[in-house]
């Protein structure tokens, strides 16, 4: 049905009540190009920790093309633009739910996060302009349960928003890179991996990835009724993370029939907790057992193959370097895991290189730092791309 010309103008208004319109095309009552921005809306001083700061609203689609909204942050560092334009980072955050508003990139979200702002500032003081996407399902559109550690979606949602940017905003270059920490580090090398079929016209440079989520589809599939519940709160997040992963491998695999693996008490945990943010979903499975939410394992070939088109990161075809920051005492993603991903790089001749810290999950050492700034350094050594 198509949209009036005055109830455009009231969506548009109210999608940019938070700030002032950078840029409203209209809104369409068909899709437009994935990439293509819907609107940018300037926020006030102190948004995000910095200034200069938009809240971006383009679009981008589902892992079966279906085209939707999604939403996510834009920052520009001040004053004029280098020749060629600022260079950008994308900026992928870690697990934070399922549903609207637990991106917490865009404006409207539930809540803020200090220690990514700081992370931001770094990035835009570098002379960046940063990006960062909520992710499909955790902005200001509902558009059902965030396939959590989905590979395409969350590569999609990075790379359309960094060319819904410099739609706004024609003052970025070509050039971009993108830094990702855990569920983020997940989604930065599925957005290496994906961009040069995605956005061929683009100049990528480059991915750090810190502690990322990997292999986690060859543990899945040994998960059934017979695991025993974790204590305390690293099984609650435990739980959080399963659930979470279930809730998408059940929104976008219906042919892996899901439920059929669940027991009465999963399915209703999984119902419960597809609209909510992680420390709510954490609160629903507080002292369960994985093993409570299954009435048989996924180990099946037809589960198995689900399991592994959602979320296997490729281990090859990697066209730009990446930096991993990975962590010895690791007990989120368990630190094997990140053995076996750069084990499997080293194999397939990855352009890597990886520094290793004795701290826990996400934790940034000095040593990490001063990669993470020598690797951003490489990256504005050759002039960007206008």
């Amino acid at each position: 049905m198509r949209v009036s010309g005055w109830r455009q103008r009231i969506v548009a208004a109210a999608m940019v009540s938070t700030g002032a319109a950078l840029l409203v095309p209209g809104i369409a009552a068909h899709a437009a190009a994935p990439g293509s921005v819907i609107t940018a809306s300037a926020q006030p001083d102190g948004w995000r920790g910095t200034s200069n700061g938009y809240s971006v609203d383009y679009w981008t689609t589902r892992s079966n093309g279906e085209q939707v909204r999604a939403s996510g942050a834009l920052i520009v560092p001040p004053g004029p633009a280098p020749a060629g334009g600022w260079p950008i980072m994308a900026y992928d955050h870690g697990t934070s739910g399922s549903g609207p508003g637990c991106g917490g990139q865009s404006a409207g979200s539930r809540f803020s996060r200090p220690n990514e702002d700081k992370i931001l500032q770094y990035f835009v003081d570098k002379g960046f302009a940063v990006v960062a996407p909520d992710y499909l399902g955790l902005g200001r559109f509902d558009t059902g349960p965030h396939p959590y550690l989905e590979t395409r979606t969350e590569a999609t949602a990075t790379i359309d928003l960094v060319k819904a940017a410099r739609e706004a905003r024609p003052e970025l270059s070509r050039t971009w890179a993108v830094t990702g920490f855990s569920q983020g580090g997940h989604a930065a090398l599925g957005a290496a991996a994906l961009q040069s079929s995605e956005a061929p016209d683009l100049d990528f440079r480059g991915t750090i990835a810190v502690d990322p989520a990997s292999d986690i589809e060859k543990i899945a599939p040994l998960v059934g009724p017979y695991v025993p519940a974790v204590p305390g709160q690293a099984g609650a997040a435990m739980n959080g993370f399963v659930v979470s992963m279930l809730a998408g491998i059940r929104a976008t695999h219906p042919e892996a029939d899901l439920d059929s693996y669940l027991s009465e008490r999963g399915r209703a945990v999984l119902d419960q907790s597809s609209s909510l943010c992680f420390a709510d979903i954490m609160k629903v499975v507080d002292g369960m057992s994985i093993g409570e939410m299954l009435s048989k394992p996924l180990g099946d070939p037809r589960m198995s193959a689900a399991i592994t088109e959602y979320m296997a990161l490729p281990t090859s075809g990697y066209d730009a370097p990446i930096l991993l920051l990975l962590n010895t005492n690791d007990t989120t993603v368990p630190s094997p895991l990140h053995a076996a991903l750069a084990a499997q790089f080293a194999a397939n001749g990855v352009d890597f290189r990886t520094i290793v810290g004795t701290g826990t999950h996400t934790q940034v050492s000095p040593a990490m730092w001063d990669g993470i700034s020598a690797f951003s350094d490489r990256i504005l050594a050759t002039p960007v791309t206008p």
